[in-house]
């Protein structure tokens, strides 16, 4: 009886990429997220305080299997950044965005008493 020997898998190969030199970085510090049966929706936008509303700067439509891959992927380069940089902790509370630029509250600080 002979035994039949399996080849490994192919090592995938690496996807070439194109940077376009007229590329600008957007930054974000809100998603808001959306989906369909077909598709998500994924809107980058960025608020600012003391602004009355938050602006898209852009968005990504993905499929949901690439909307899950991309969820793995953030996953595991979060945990290698915290391995390297030390856990990123998440604000308390009701809401991130009400954590982050909620207006203050309370009593402003008495003023000292003015010398005369």
């Amino acid at each position: 009886m002979s035994e039949q020997q399996s080849n490994p898998p192919a090592a995938p190969q690496p996807i070439p990429i194109e940077l376009p030199g007229t590329l600008e970085p957007v930054y974000s510090n809100l998603a808001l997220i959306a989906h369909s049966p077909a598709e998500m929706v994924i809107d980058f936008a960025r608020i600012l305080p003391a602004m009355p509303k938050a602006r898209i700067y852009a968005r990504v439509i993905l499929t949901p299997l690439c909307a899950k891959a991309l969820h793995r992927a953030l996953g595991e380069n979060l945990a290698k950044f915290e391995k390297q940089y030390g856990e990123i902790r998440m604000p308390e509370g009701p809401s991130l965005a009400e954590q982050l630029f909620r207006k203050p509250t309370g009593d402003p600080a008495p003023e000292s008493p003015k010398e005369g």
